[in-house]
């Protein structure tokens, strides 16, 4: 997902879980999933006439909750834009 938190262009990597005891929210992205990631976000630079403040975010969400709802975690600036 591609979105705006007010003046910052934010790339987004949603992750599910049946269960928050796999890896934590910040470990959920390899250095590949890293790699590619960093793909996309040179790709839609590229095509904007000036480039924003931006940055990497992943949002877990997990499934298994008591109440039949998901639990959702937000991590902002998950890895380094470079």
């Amino acid at each position: 997902m591609i979105g705006w938190e007010n003046d910052v262009l934010c790339f987004i990597e949603v992750k599910t879980r049946t269960t928050g005891d796999l890896k934590p929210v910040g470990a959920a992205v390899d250095h590949d999933k890293q790699y590619e990631l960093r793909g996309v976000a040179r790709e839609s630079l590229r095509h904007l006439r000036r480039a924003p403040t931006w940055r990497f975010d992943v949002v877990s969400i997990y499934g298994e909750h008591p109440s039949g709802k998901a639990d959702m975690e937000l991590l902002k600036n998950a890895f380094p834009v470079s």
